[in-house]
């Protein structure tokens, strides 16, 4: 159910829960080879299905990294939206790849608010975004993320 929060300051309030989860998600070869274009990254293990049944572990083509990753923007809104006047992607403080996504494969999103601070006009904001993969007790993804709210 997504919550709305109308300042980055009432979402900084959050910090420590884990929010979620977002709406699942199936992870199509299309997205991949979508993804493959638009990055350049058409290693087979991404883009040859063929290939991957003979010689990928599960014998199918895996989703890349980059991605999951991209799927934060997708499937955070399922989870809350803050209704800030602006909202900057810092960057990324620490990203772990922990298990592949199977073309086919389920995923969703959790998030958590990890701390808070003014910086500036605004207020800066790192979160936890880890990536679940339906039927499997490893999560996909964990990315610490840093956004910056101007209310």
């Amino acid at each position: 159910m997504q919550k709305i929060y109308e300042t980055g300051a009432q979402l900084a309030a959050t910090k420590g829960l884990q929010q979620g989860p977002s709406g699942w998600l199936t992870i199509t070869q299309e997205m991949i080879d979508k993804f493959a274009e638009a990055s350049g990254d058409y290693q087979w293990i991404h883009c040859d299905p063929e290939r991957a049944v003979k010689e990928a572990p599960g014998g199918k083509t895996i989703a890349h990294g980059f991605l999951v990753l991209s799927l934060i923007s997708t499937l955070q809104p399922d989870i809350y939206v803050v209704n800030s006047r602006s909202i900057l992607n810092v960057g990324v403080d620490r990203l772990r790849f922990l298990a592949p996504v199977p073309v086919g494969s389920r995923i969703r999103l959790w998030m958590e608010i990890l701390d808070s601070e003014p910086k500036g006009e605004g207020i800066r904001i790192p979160g936890r975004a880890t990536f679940e993969i339906e039927g499997s007790d490893k999560p996909a993804m964990i990315a610490d993320l840093i956004l910056l709210y101007f209310d």
